[in-house]
């Protein structure tokens, strides 16, 4: 049993810290939202009314917060994590953030005395009440071994993705795909309906063929063909346009500062901004195929 405290209880937050409870772990959960306390209570955590409550005799923190600039605020303020923890007290951030926001909150863990981990997922809200996610991890090998386990109770898949905002940099160039493959499995099923062939047939033809993809077989974007995908319950999120958006937001950010050709990269990021600025930041990313249609 390891002392853990949770911080951040959203969407993704409160199936993770569940996970970690019901794994037998002692958890400490905070958020601002009081509600969400009350539901990490019910799946088995123990609450905190502030940070450093939570923190006090953590052997490990763990977060799941909206952007960097919360990141670095939650951990690094003068009463947030670093100033209440342990020292020997390991922090893994599951947050999506910037890879320099990601480097520079290790920069400030080490220079604190603590080994600081990033380490984003992937899976969405389905994998994170699972625990099914994928991790992709940056940081230190002896905090990817401290961390691994307690991992392994949220997620199914974990990549050491080697140094601190590895982790985010895989995150982020995988988003990226996953939204350019997205926009092409959904141009490619409205073109196999205009010339007169059903969606139904088109996926059993392309899974088996060289178009297969995740976006395709895991999470189509027509109804019918894959049950659990979100096509299916009129596009409400698994995975919602405004967080593939900010993902793409990153990647473009990233590719910049690397000097990176991401050409579909930024097509993807444009498409994704008109949803965004439709009123469709809510929709499910695949929900996509109504904008290629034509229908909204």
């Amino acid at each position: 049993m390891t002392r853990i405290a949770f911080i951040g209880l959203g969407n993704m937050g409160a199936g993770m810290c569940a996970n970690l409870a019901r794994a037998g772990h002692a958890v400490r959960a905070f958020d601002l939202n009081k509600a969400a306390i009350a539901n990490a209570e019910n799946s088995g955590a123990k609450g905190a009314a502030s940070v450093a409550e939570a923190v006090g005799d953590a052997e490990v923190v763990v977060s799941m917060l909206p952007a960097g600039k919360h990141v670095l605020s939650v951990y690094f303020d003068s009463d947030g994590v670093a100033a209440h923890a342990p020292k020997e007290t390991l922090f893994l951030d599951c947050s999506t953030i910037a890879v320099e926001d990601a480097r520079e909150a290790a920069r400030r863990a080490k220079a604190a005395g603590f080994a600081m981990m990033d380490a984003p997922v992937s899976g969405g809200t389905a994998g994170a009440d699972a625990g099914t996610l994928t991790f992709m991890v940056g940081g230190p090998d002896d905090g990817f071994a401290r961390a691994k386990p307690l991992l392994e109770a949220m997620g199914k898949n974990i990549f050491h993705a080697g140094g601190s905002g590895n982790g985010q940099a895989a995150k982020i160039a995988n988003n990226m795909l996953l939204g350019i493959s997205m926009i092409g499995t959904a141009e490619a099923f409205n073109l196999a309906e205009k010339l007169g062939l059903d969606a139904q047939t088109f996926f059993d033809i392309s899974s088996a063929s060289s178009g297969q993809c995740w976006s395709m077989t895991s999470y189509c974007p027509v109804p019918g063909p894959v049950p659990a995908s979100p096509a299916n319950r009129d596009y409400k999120p698994g995975f919602a346009v405004a967080m593939m958006l900010k993902d793409l937001h990153l990647a473009a950010s990233a590719a910049k500062g690397a000097g990176a050709d991401i050409r579909l990269g930024e097509l993807a990021e444009a498409i994704y901004t008109q949803l965004d600025e439709k009123g469709f930041g809510n929709l499910d990313f695949s929900g996509v195929i109504k904008d290629v249609r034509g229908e909204i």
